[in-house]
């Protein structure tokens, strides 16, 4: 098989979904057999004595018949490669396609396949679709704070705009922002790669369509789950091995101590990758898992130059330099000095400025209408990025 993006031999495909969909057989036992018998095709024209040499009994068993639904699945994938679309294309890149990530293939379980929906301009090239030097994986809580939330966008924004590839999840909160971030960036290099938990023909979540379209015409979604696959819990965390894996380094922007994202930092560590954290303040339970990586050795960040710093600011080829941002005397209120850095409820406010509550509600609405200023549930105000 060709790099090309969709020609595919049909016993080719056969062969490789087989494999993939057989029932008890996984990546490991996959590898083996085709380190031993040169190709899919191959393996399934060899008796159960022969598979034994390399897989369990019950897993030579397996592999002598079809799954279930096998030729369904074979239909559905070879319409799915050949399915014509003017701005993005579709692609199943397996082990040995040029085209595999070179950093994913060192890791320890690396998917036998990758179901990659995106832009055509990447999925053509016969290169591996991501340049993992210069790559870096942001994940963080699906309920961010307005300010965790505005973190992930603008240092997404500043790497993608300096030609770094941001690789996230498409979850809701903080995979989102840095999706977007990254691709207002309008980079030249490969803005963004969502790496899902689901089936690449499949949006989860379903508020997330126009991010998923988004991300087809300008970056790539990569899944190793077959298609038409649903939301399952179980995938979730599985699918964080190939976010870290394809990275450099993960940076986790907000995070509970009970979180998925501690998860891809665990994996990232594992995987001799770079951890990176930003903290947050001490009475947010949304910054509890920075603050234990950061305990553990995690990199702290405050500003993207800190990642940069941290790798020797090894810059890729151009480069978008990011506009100087510009002064503003709204940081100068002392309304926003009142509030500090963390959420500060109305009562909090009027303590520590002597205003009436009447005043400080009018100008807490001017500094909110300008961008300055957050409302959060419960009566609190949080100061935004920008101030």
């Amino acid at each position: 098989m060709t790099a090309d993006l969709t020609h595919w031999e049909r016993a080719d495909l056969e062969a490789w979904l087989r494999l993939s969909l057989t029932p008890g057989v996984g990546n490991a036992a996959a590898r083996r057999l085709l380190a031993r018998f040169g190709s899919a095709a191959a393996i399934f024209t060899e008796s159960v004595a022969e598979l034994q040499t390399c897989v369990s009994l019950a897993q030579a068993a397996q592999l002598r018949h079809p799954p279930e639904n096998f030729s369904a699945a074979c239909d559905t994938t070879w319409q799915w490669l050949h399915s014509n679309h003017p701005e993005f294309g579709h692609a199943l890149i397996t082990l040995g396609d040029p085209r595999y990530p070179e950093s994913l293939l060192h890791t320890a379980d690396p998917p036998l396949m990758l179901y990659v929906m995106g832009s055509r301009h990447w999925l053509e090239r016969h290169t591996p679709l991501v340049d993992w030097q210069h790559s870096l994986a942001i994940v963080g809580s699906r309920n961010p704070t307005p300010q965790g939330a505005d973190n992930a966008y603008q240092l997404a924004h500043h790497l993608a705009g300096q030609g770094w590839c941001i690789i996230s999840g498409m979850a809701l909160g903080i995979d989102a922002a840095a999706h977007q971030g990254a691709m207002a960036a309008r980079s030249p290099s490969l803005p963004t790669i969502a790496v899902v938990g689901t089936g690449v023909d499949r949006v989860y979540p379903r508020q997330h369509k126009q991010l998923a379209h988004q991300l087809a015409h300008c970056g790539l979604v990569i899944s190793e789950f077959p298609l038409g696959t649903p939301p399952i819990a179980s995938n979730f965390p599985k699918r964080n091995r190939i976010i870290s894996g394809l990275s450099r380094g993960t940076l986790v922007v907000e995070a509970a101590l009970a979180s998925g994202s501690l998860i891809t930092a665990r994996t990232a560590s594992e995987q001799g990758r770079e951890v990176f954290a930003i903290p947050g303040s001490i009475h947010s339970p949304q910054a509890h898992g920075c603050h234990a990586l950061i305990q553990q050795g995690a990199k702290l960040v405050e500003r993207a130059q800190d990642i940069l710093d941290e790798w020797g600011d090894q810059m890729p080829k151009n480069t978008v330099k990011p506009p100087a941002a510009s002064a503003s005397t709204a940081t100068e209120h002392p309304l926003l000095k009142a509030i500090g850095y963390d959420p500060a409820h109305l009562d909090t406010l009027v303590a520590r400025t002597g205003w009436s509550a009447a005043d400080l509600q009018a100008q807490l609405l001017e500094l909110e209408l300008e961008g300055w200023v957050h409302r959060l549930a419960g009566g609190l105000f949080q100061r935004t990025g920008q101030a």
